[in-house]
């Protein structure tokens, strides 16, 4: 049994508009994942919806929605040895008041909601955030499989 996997991670507008791409990117390759997909991109309130379904509705979700759609971001597959544990761990606690040193949020977070980098928390997270972000991602695999 193998403990390979893929995550999605998303390099929000803030990160992309501090020109914090490289240095993120560089974090996670150190930790010995890999990039297997990666498109930088503006998205629209559809796709946000999709992604954040299960924040809808709450009271923060308007402004959630209004920053991830707000410019630029970079959405990538990443790959390796339980990376979403590995991604996760690399990126910190969610507010970045909390997040240790060495980490991302903890080394260039100011915010707790515009904290930078989401990750996919579990594996069913991270097969339908890739779905909807990367399709054809998916529909290689399904013809390689």
């Amino acid at each position: 049994m193998t403990d390979k996997q893929r995550t999605l991670v998303l390099l929000k507008p803030d990160a992309v508009e501090r020109h914090l791409i490289g240095e993120i990117i560089g974090r996670y390759e150190s930790r010995g994942l890999k990039v297997r997909a990666i498109q930088m991109r503006t998205i629209d309130a559809d796709l946000a919806r999709a992604h954040y379904a299960e924040h809808v509705g709450r009271e923060y979700y308007q402004d959630l929605e209004d920053f991830i759609t707000s410019g630029p971001l970079v959405a990538m597959v990443l790959e390796g040895r339980k990376a979403i544990q590995v991604v996760r761990a690399t990126n910190g606690k969610t507010d970045c008041a909390d997040a240790e040193p060495g980490t991302i949020r903890g080394d260039f977070g100011t915010q707790k909601r515009r904290n930078l980098v989401h990750a996919s928390d579990s594996p069913e997270s991270a097969a339908r955030e890739i779905g909807l972000w990367f399709p054809d991602l998916l529909e290689q695999d399904a013809e390689a499989a």
